[in-house]
């Protein structure tokens, strides 16, 4: 991202613009082309505003994130597991981050609007062109997530794929142990029948959308991050058990 976009994501008055305008485009596609299904929101309304820490199974690049913004905008004006008519898109929640891998957020323009958005961009822990593997996150990247927790709600995806039950990236344990934030797990589904990869194309019109808030973990930050790391992989249920008890489900899936 060029230094003027670095600079202009930082303003709130920005991100307040680049919301409104992803959420009046996007809204249709999540409530009524499709129809989304919210549960859990109570476990947001009494989080603290900094060093909250959601965790997600992923499932197209960018639709899992505006559908997580419209929610945390429809629950600062007081709805419960539910969007309804879009006023919260006058005043939307700006205090989140995103981390997105560097690829993902480079290229077209939409692209760009994303970042300033709120993206954290981060260099990917695998390639799967290469099956390149890496042990953690950057340190750059390590400090990149501090500086946003420290004053922000921060969404991340363990995973670093759209592929379910892929492996989990050691760094998010790392993080986790690290700033001791709060995390809450999140569980969604729909998004890849709904959505192309990428989140932004129509692939099959009235599915049903499902966003799953909760509560927040017990977590030992003193464990080892593997440990740390299997809690949080079975909480957002792509752990090994939830891959075998959904193993024929994905088999049909990939038909």
């Amino acid at each position: 991202m060029s230094l003027i976009g670095e600079r202009l994501r930082h303003f709130n008055f920005v991100r307040k613009i680049v919301y409104a305008i992803v959420g009046i485009v996007s809204y249709p596609g999540l409530a009524m082309i499709n129809k989304i299904k919210i549960t859990g929101t109570e476990h947001l309304k009494k989080l603290p505003r900094s060093n909250v820490l959601f965790v997600s199974n992923h499932q197209t690049y960018f639709a899992d994130v505006i559908a997580f913004l419209h929610i945390f905008s429809a629950v600062k004006w007081g709805r419960q597991n539910r969007l309804g008519i879009p006023w919260y898109l006058l005043n939307p929640f700006t205090r989140v981050n995103y981390v997105a891998a560097e690829e993902t957020m480079k290229g077209s323009w939409i692209s760009r609007l994303f970042a300033l958005a709120g993206a954290l961009t981060v260099k990917r822990t695998w390639r799967p062109e290469t099956n390149e593997v890496r042990r953690g996150l950057d340190p750059s990247d390590t400090r990149k997530i501090t500086r946003a927790l420290s004053g922000n709600w921060v969404i991340t995806f363990p995973q670093g794929t759209t592929k379910p039950f892929a492996p989990a990236r050691k760094g998010t344990a790392l993080i986790i142990k690290q700033n001791k934030p709060v995390v809450i797990p999140v569980v969604i589904g729909g998004f890849w029948r709904a959505f192309n990869k990428k989140g932004l194309k129509f692939k099959k019109k009235g599915t049903m959308l499902s966003v799953t808030f909760k509560e927040p973990l017990d977590i030992n930050y003193d464990l080892p991050a593997e440990t740390i790391m299997t809690q949080v992989m079975e909480a957002i249920e792509q752990s090994k058990k939830h891959m075998m008890m959904g193993k024929h489900h994905w088999k049909m899936m990939d038909k």
